[in-house]
């Protein structure tokens, strides 16, 4: 590849966008601030594309021919290498490695991330905090730019609980509701949990290993092949942990639907290109910790299909448009996890692309609706918008067939690369597949649900009042409509057959037997069509039997529109007692036993000396003079009793000074007399 030395500039633009708005944005005018905002993750694309096309003629190169690739380590890669911390036997460097994967997605993050920053332009350009919001934005790509290129834990830790920080920001950008405080502070909170284990998991690769290096724990793991499981296992769960925070997998998942309390481009960019990719790109970087460890890559395979099915139930009955898309977020991440848990991380990387350019046009496409409908985002209330928005009708209507899995978009190509590769996995690789297969088929019906609801039929509400789409808005949904329908024209084996030079144990999708391949296909094609026609059936020909089957079956629809309850237990288990026990420790121990006590210890030892300094201030003559006298008593007594030579020719022993002394204390006396 070529030379290293401007690898840091792809971080540092987005850092320099953040200190230049966070810190003069509030004085500069309103279009330097774009221009600022806007150009940093432009910056950022251009180097990132000029070492991509580095990466794809390196990959062409070394697999020409028949889609077969050498397993190596971090081969053609650039690496910026620099000493960081020496501490004891502990080196470890600061080291940004430009491999195929990181290479696949730091395209991926500035060049969806830069969309969304044009599409910011005009769905926040009334808001108080415009500066404010381009600053935060930038620091997300600085920290995520900066995980991705993270040669190490160490530094992928950076990056890691920045782009957390990032979130906490966004997600409560509008601080001055409550809904978004709480949401941010969720976020915030869930994801410590995830980052603890991810830490015990980083903790046992130093003791194991010796090293925080990933090139140096892919060597020491050739060196020992026959190595497998036992603490392998355990640093693999940790790392999962950490995943699942992440990602937004069971049961960690909790922090996301609320994460639509943040302006809509922010979950556009958390649920496409950035935040949640974290997760499955962290598995994918260190699969082969997660090789040696079945037991694990199992764990991994089972949370993505349950998460995938649990998060596609709930998304069923849901009237936020946005909550609906946030669901869908965390079921289609579950598909990656599923994927990377049948070791087929390219299948898993593959579907992170496809679903990053479907999933941002969804947000997008739903900002739309919610800026034309003065910030409506209830399903009930919208209906018929597909005559006065046509542009987001029609770029919406290409992310619903591309999630859904229909070809020839970008979504058939991805899903369809997953459920072959759990179809033909040794180890409970059917029900896999069966389960991502009625996945599939729940992700068809609630997204053409929320499409018939959005879009067609006859306006619901009277108080709607559309607005125009501006064309900094519309740009990016076309754009990102393109790439949805065309993205996976790629196939996934030249996909694969790109990323492996990145992965030493990387298992190229098989390509043995075309004819179950298209045949799994076509029933996964089927699964999506009777998903629209069942959404068809109850949303456009015959309208008020949802209501019916609601009322019908009310448990499980209360069941589902109240997400499992899982909140209300979470609250009940961990949130509540936590709050008493801290309520406890706070208030009794530290305020009353500590503070109080301290406050009472110090107020008894002033009195004390009050008491005491009041005899001898006491205002009385007669008072001084006795003590005095008997200070002077005590001194004598002392050199006396100490036999000291000098004690007499002390100026207080001089009878001129016994004399005044004396006259003095017999004139108050006699004062005191009278």
């Amino acid at each position: 590849m070529t030379d290293s030395a401007h690898l840091w500039l792809i971080p540092l633009f987005p850092f320099l966008g953040f200190l230049l708005n966070g810190i003069l944005g509030s004085r500069l005018p309103r279009r330097l601030t774009t221009i600022v905002g806007v150009l940093a993750p432009l910056a950022s694309l251009v180097v990132v594309l000029s070492d991509f096309g580095a990466t794809v003629i390196s990959a062409a190169s070394s697999c020409r021919g028949c889609g077969q690739v050498t397993a190596l380590t971090l081969p053609d890669a650039e690496a910026l290498s620099y000493h960081w911390l020496n501490i004891g036997a502990l080196h470890v460097d600061f080291i940004f490695v430009l491999d195929q994967l990181s290479a696949v997605m730091l395209l991926i993050i500035t060049g969806v991330g830069f969309l969304i920053h044009v599409y910011s332009v005009g769905y926040m350009r009334d808001d108080p905090g415009y500066a404010r919001y381009f600053s935060f934005l930038n620091l997300f790509l600085f920290f995520m730019t900066v995980l991705v290129l993270a040669g190490n834990f160490l530094l992928m830790f950076v990056g890691w609980e920045g782009v957390g920080l990032a979130s906490y920001l966004l997600i409560g950008f509008w601080f001055q509701r409550d809904s978004a405080a709480s949401a941010g502070k969720k976020a915030f909170i869930v994801n410590r949990i995830g980052d603890f284990g991810f830490l015990i998991g980083i903790f046992l690769v130093l003791t194991t290993f010796g090293t925080l290096s990933f090139g140096g724990i892919a060597a020491s793991l050739s060196m020992n092949p026959a190595w497998h499981g036992t603490v392998l296992t355990v640093i693999c769960l940790c790392l999962l942990v950490g995943a699942a925070g992440k990602s937004a997998q069971l049961p960690l998942y909790v922090w996301l639907p609320d994460a639509m309390e943040g302006p809509t481009p922010v979950s556009a960019l958390i649920h496409a290109a950035t935040m949640v990719t974290a997760g499955v790109y962290m598995i994918a970087r260190t699969h082969l910790l997660f090789d040696r460890a079945p037991i694990a890559l199992w764990t991994v395979a089972i949370v993505g299909a349950a998460t995938a099915l649990f998060a596609a139930t709930i998304a069923l009955v849901q009237n936020d448009i946005k909550r609906v898309l946030a669901y869908s977020t965390i079921s289609q991440l579950g598909y990656m996890f599923l994927a990377c848990g049948v070791a087929a991380y390219s299948a898993a990387i593959f579907h992170l692309v496809m679903h990053a350019f479907f999933k941002a046009l969804l947000f997008l496409a739903a900002g739309s609706v919610i800026h034309a409908m003065g910030g409506e985002q209830d399903l009930r209330k919208m209906g018929g918008l597909h005559k006065k928005l046509p542009v987001t009708f029609w770029t919406m209507t290409v992310a619903v067939f591309a999630i859904a899995g229909f070809p020839p978009f970008a979504g058939f190509f991805s899903k369809d690369a997953i459920l072959y590769a759990a179809f033909l996995d040794g180890t409970g690789g059917k029900l896999l597949w069966f389960i991502g297969l009625i996945t599939a088929l729940l992700t068809s019906f609630y997204m053409f649900r929320l499409w018939y609801m959005a879009f067609l039929g006859e306006p619901r509400s009277e108080s709607s009042h559309h607005h125009a789409t501006p064309k900094s808005m519309a740009v990016p949904l076309v754009i990102l409509a393109v790439l949805s329908v065309c993205g996976g024209w790629i196939g996934i084996h030249r996909f694969s057959a790109y990323l492996a030079p990145a992965a030493a144990a990387h298992r190229p999708m098989p390509t043995g037997n075309p004819a179950l391949e298209a045949l799994l296909s076509i029933v996964a094609v089927l699964a999506a069509l009777e998903g629209w026609l069942i959404a068809d059936k109850y949303y456009r020909r015959k309208t008020e039997r949802p209501a019916q089957l609601a009322a019908a079956l009310p448990f499980g629809y209360k069941l589902l529109s109240n997400k499992y309850y899982v909140d209300e237990i979470y609250s009940a288990i961990i949130v509540k007692p936590l709050f008493a026990f801290s309520k406890f420790v706070l208030e009794w121990i530290v305020d009353t036993a500590i503070l109080g006590g301290l406050a009472w210890l110090l107020a008894g030892i002033a009195n004390i000396t009050g008491m005491i300094l009041q005899r001898w201030q006491s205002g009385n003559l007669r008072s001084y003079a006795a003590w005095l006298a008997a200070g002077a008593a005590a001194v004598l007594l002392f050199l006396l009793l100490t036999g000291s030579p000098h004690a007499w020719s002390l100026p207080f022993f001089h009878s001129e000074t016994i004399y005044k002394v004396s006259h003095i204390t017999v004139i108050q006396s006699g004062q005191a007399g009278h």
